[in-house]
């Protein structure tokens, strides 16, 4: 080799390496490895052969190692750390293997062909090596740099997240939450939260993206994920998923919502790409999907026992205080609303005839009714006994009699044994002056004169 050239290599290396130690990144570190050795070996062909992780530097030569049987010399330069050598007499080339390799271990390999040539020159040898090296040296660096930026981004993450969820949080927003923090950090196409009820019923939990909320492809998923859950006790994590007619998703995550040996759920992460997710993303999901189990469990209780101070326990409808509370805070806020106070007519026969269990599953009865015709921001409450009530904010008197007269009409037609009801309709308007107690005192008179009347009818009482 001319000194001149060779003076001028090291002289390159020097420069590659001083731009090598101010760089923390690893794209432009493998950039510049290309660079020097075009500049360097203009007639020569060269590949970095890598880790997937790399496949999106499309614009450089780069290739997946392979670890099998036709690649041993690229697999002995990986695992030793040494160069490697290898000559094809067919075609009179020398192939030399140089291993990226830093303190801490090797992280790919430089591929180097020579045309016209069955020897590799040993100068050229140990120029590869020291490119190599340096090279090595500074992907290792930069690894370790973006790796302790992970983690205080993935520490930082988790903190949030468990400082929102334990915030008191409802249970809606709290999962919201949670979907939007996973989105925004994991590129995710669809996140979903499915609690496991007995029987094999799956409840899908607020903050599930679309799929899991309408799409019914996610049924067979969330299946095939409890099965796997509960015989392996264990997160799921897939690259590469088989296609499925049901679903266009090739990447998963899933990571199993245990509170002490309780499998309450689990926590599904898709994307439509294969290999979207790193195992170090697998990883962080299932150290967020731990800290944040406890305090979605806490919000669950917190609001199912609400629920059930709020919730009379026969007729699952609100409890009294709860609709009295709604109608003092909607004549604050709204403009008008209306009242129906209703009875079942001759109950007491009911309870005399079929027994007090037939008469506590009448009222079970018309609850559901009730329900199945009033909105879902209506009121429907347990008066007392066996007189129920609805309030309708922001409805004006004629819709509320046509709920009443509604009814009316569905109890009778829908109850068994049959029974009738009679309703008194109370409404009130902003700017005269009224309170709760005198709607309540005019729908009872209303519902007083129903039952005095013949029953199984509405009557209203507009004036106190």
């Amino acid at each position: 080799m001319d000194l001149t050239d060779e003076h001028r290599r090291y002289e390159q290396l020097y420069r590659v390496t001083s731009k090598f130690h101010s760089s923390m990144n690893m794209d432009a570190v493998l950039k510049e490895v290309i660079e020097t050795l075009r500049e360097v070996y203009p007639h020569f062909s060269y590949y970095l052969l890598l880790s997937q992780d790399y496949n999106h530097l499309n614009d450089l030569p780069i290739k997946e190692i392979q670890y099998d049987e036709a690649n041993l010399a690229v697999t002995q330069a990986y695992v030793t750390g040494e160069i490697q050598l290898e000559d094809n007499i067919s075609d009179r080339t020398s192939v030399l293997y140089a291993p990226l390799k830093g303190k801490q271990g090797v992280y790919g390999v430089l591929q180097i062909i020579t045309p016209n040539t069955l020897l590799f020159p040993q100068e050229e040898i140990n120029f590869v090596k020291l490119l190599a090296n340096t090279a090595g040296s500074a992907l290792e660096n930069a690894k370790l740099y973006h790796q302790s930026n992970r983690l205080v981004a993935d520490l930082q993450l988790i903190n949030e997240t468990s400082h929102q969820l334990n915030s008191n949080l409802r249970l809606s927003e709290a999962m919201n939450y949670m979907s939007k923090q996973i989105i925004k950090s994991f590129l995710a196409d669809e996140v979903g939260f499915i609690l496991f009820k007995q029987h094999g019923i799956y409840e899908t939990l607020p903050g599930s993206t679309s799929f899991f909320r309408e799409d019914q492809g996610h049924l067979q998923v969330v299946r095939d994920i409890h099965s796997k859950i509960n015989a392996e006790h264990e997160s799921i994590f897939i690259g590469n998923l088989p296609l499925d007619h049901l679903i266009a998703f090739r990447s998963l995550m899933a990571v199993p919502m245990v509170q002490g040996n309780e499998l309450l759920g689990v926590a599904i992460v898709l994307d439509k790409e294969p290999y979207a997710f790193s195992f170090e993303t697998f990883k962080l999901l299932q150290s967020l999907i731990h800290h944040s189990t406890l305090a979605l469990t806490n919000s669950m209780l917190r609001e199912e026992l609400e629920k059930l101070v709020i919730t009379d326990h026969l007729t699952k409808l609100h409890s009294r205080n709860y609709l009295n509370e709604m109608i003092a805070k909607s004549m604050k806020t709204d403009a008008f609303g209306s009242f129906i106070l209703i009875d079942l007519d001759n109950f007491k026969l009911v309870n005399d005839q079929y027994g007090h269990q037939v008469g506590d599953n009448v009222l079970k009865q018309v609850a559901e009714i009730i329900k199945d015709n009033i909105r879902e921001f209506d009121v429907g409450a347990r008066w007392g006994g066996e007189e129920l009530a609805i309030y309708l904010p922001r409805v004006e008197l004629p819709s509320g009699i046509a709920v009443a007269e509604r009814l009316v009409q569905r109890v009778e037609e829908l109850t068994e044994p049959k029974v009738t009801i009679s309703c008194g309709v109370g409404h009130w308007r902003k700017g005269q002056e009224d309170t709760p107690f005198r709607l309540f005192k005019r729908a009872d008179e209303a519902l007083y004169k129903a039952k005095g009347t013949g029953k199984n009818k509405v009557n209203v009482q507009e004036q106190d």
